[in-house]
């Protein structure tokens, strides 16, 4: 059913307070995620039990608290003498949208990201004005005639990783039920420079991909690429329960060469599957090379010294396996959650340290940046937010019936999440070319004795 919005009021949202007016460089990092704002949205289901249920005011003004010690997100971009945008810690606010519906939750269905849906539902963010004319968040609050309500948001990629960003609006959600702040943002980002470059580092595969594929086919659409019709994509959302989890994981230890069996994570096991079921689903020839990508974060224990708790900014480096699509297909599922393994032991202190030099070398740094092209066919991505407070976000009327990742517009790439009831079950949200989908599903779910949940 067609989604029809009505927009009630527009807000220009500031700090409550003055706050340091200072410029923040940006990393070589942060200008190597996408140049755009990341959107996803919350589900609320309105249970009746409050009567002021996700009034604009009070989001406005713990908004307006929020942003105080998170005062960079209230700035803009400039350029620095070399061109390149940093950030400008100017108080000149983030954009806050009322809006409203005639639709009703359930016409969202099984709430996958459809990108017609998600520019209903976040708002759309003009760049044309050049990159001192945009807020780094914008917000849209969307009440439903059924009284449900759709939270959504975009944050611009160059500001914060998806750690940051969950960061910040569990940090909001606190302020409106009158928390204080947990842990204090750090801002301080020549902690991810290079200290003294050498002058020679080892190559980075995982940074040196073709340059962006203008032709890439986003949702709904068609376009021809070498005189070849490109299918529009579908987006669907897969269940796994904890059980079917523990099966991935039994699987993943057959023997494929060493005779020695491993116990592989959750993550090397399903990206493996998923890696796996893609090559065959869409007819991959056997001889061509199939690369998976996905971030590894350098917060925690993998840099040394660990980055604060509270670094805010990008910390995500691009974990690449590759494999022969045939090895891929005919071996046993081992064979994939291996090649994922040996990367992320690689990606250790050292590895991460001589990667960061090396993107500082590039003189072209852009040409790094993520894009479709590093997963379209015969190439994946897959992104875990397993570890983000995905639906532990309450701004005072409970948690969300659902937490949507709005970034699907291509094919060839999933994300992993936790379920909204933390049992241990996992959802999959994954775009793939149409007619690809279903092979898919069927392999995922039946040819590797996996039962899809009813």
């Amino acid at each position: 059913m067609m989604l029809t919005i009505n927009v009630k009021k527009t807000t220009i949202v500031k700090p409550a307070e003055k706050t340091p007016r200072q410029v923040i460089p940006l990393t070589s990092l942060d200008l190597l995620t996408r140049p755009e704002h990341h959107p996803c949205y919350y589900i609320f289901k309105n249970t009746g039990a409050h009567q002021n249920f996700f009034d604009a005011e009070v989001l406005k003004d713990a908004l307006r608290k929020v942003l105080v010690p998170f005062y960079p997100m209230a700035g803009r971009f400039r350029s620095d003498n070399n061109g390149h945008p940093e950030i400008d810690c100017n108080e000149e606010g983030v954009l806050f949208i009322e809006a409203e519906t005639t639709n009703v939750l359930d016409d969202l269905g099984d709430f996958a990201p459809l990108e017609k849906r998600t520019k209903k539902l976040v708002p759309t963010v003009d760049l044309s004005g050049g990159i001192s004319s945009f807020p780094f968040l914008v917000v849209q609050v969307t009440n439903f005639k059924c009284g449900g309500v759709s939270l959504g948001f975009g944050i611009h990629h160059f500001v914060v990783d998806g750690y940051s960003a969950f960061q910040f609006m569990d940090t909001w959600a606190d302020f409106a039920r009158g928390r204080g702040l947990a842990i204090p943002p750090y801002f301080d980002r020549t902690l991810l420079r290079s200290g003294n470059l050498p002058q020679s580092v080892p190559n980075r595969p995982e940074y040196q991909f073709q340059a962006p594929d203008k032709n890439a086919t986003p949702q709904n659409t068609k376009s021809h690429e070498s005189g070849v019709k490109t299918e529009s994509v579908m987006v669907s959302i897969l269940r796994v329960t904890k059980e079917q989890l523990h099966m991935l994981k039994e699987k993943a230890k057959e023997l494929y060469e060493d005779g020695n069996a491993f116990n592989y994570s959750t993550f090397e096991a399903l990206s493996a599957h998923i890696w796996k079921c893609a090559c065959i689903a869409r007819a991959t020839p056997d001889n061509e090379e199939t690369k998976l990508s996905y971030p590894v974060s350098g917060r925690f224990s993998r840099l040394q010294p660990p980055l604060p708790d509270g670094y805010f900014g990008n910390t995500v480096f691009r974990g690449l396996s590759t494999a022969v699509v045939g090895h891929l297909k005919s071996k046993p599922l081992s064979y994939a959650a291996n090649k994922i393994h040996e990367t992320l032991v690689r990606m250790d202190n050292d590895y991460i340290r001589s990667t960061i030099d090396y993107v500082e070398q590039q003189s072209q740094i852009l040409t790094a940046r993520y894009g479709p092209h590093i997963h379209k066919s015969p190439n994946f991505a897959i992104t875990s937010w397993v570890k983000f407070p995905t639906h532990d976000i309450d701004f005072g009327w409970g948690r969300p019936l659902h937490m949507v990742p709005g970034d699907l517009r291509f094919e060839g790439k999933a994300y992993i999440c936790r379920n909204a009831e933390n049992d241990g079950s996992l959802r999959i949200t994954i775009a793939l070319q149409s007619s690809h989908m279903k092979v898919f599903e069927e392999l995922f779910f039946n040819d590797c004795k996996v039962s899809q949940p009813n």
